[in-house]
């Protein structure tokens, strides 16, 4: 059964969704949660850059670095 994998809040969405509406209105809606995940998602970046002490410059240093494996001797 569906709603034994689904939380509170998802089912709500799907009630309140349950109704076809308008293609105008469920791009807005669309558009408002990839905001609100954006969001999420720079704000856990910020709280992980300011735990481990990452600034610019380490972005910086790292661009610079080169990442590539070592090629395999024969």
């Amino acid at each position: 059964m569906i709603s034994d994998s689904l939380n509170e809040q998802q089912i709500m969405m799907l009630r309140l969704l349950k109704k076809p509406m308008p293609e105008d209105d469920f791009i807005q809606i669309r558009r408002l949660a990839v905001k609100l995940l954006s969001k999420q998602i720079g704000e856990t970046i910020e709280k992980w850059e300011e735990e481990n002490n990452i600034t610019e410059e380490t972005y910086e240093q790292m661009s610079k670095m080169h990442f590539r494996s070592k090629p395999k001797s024969q």
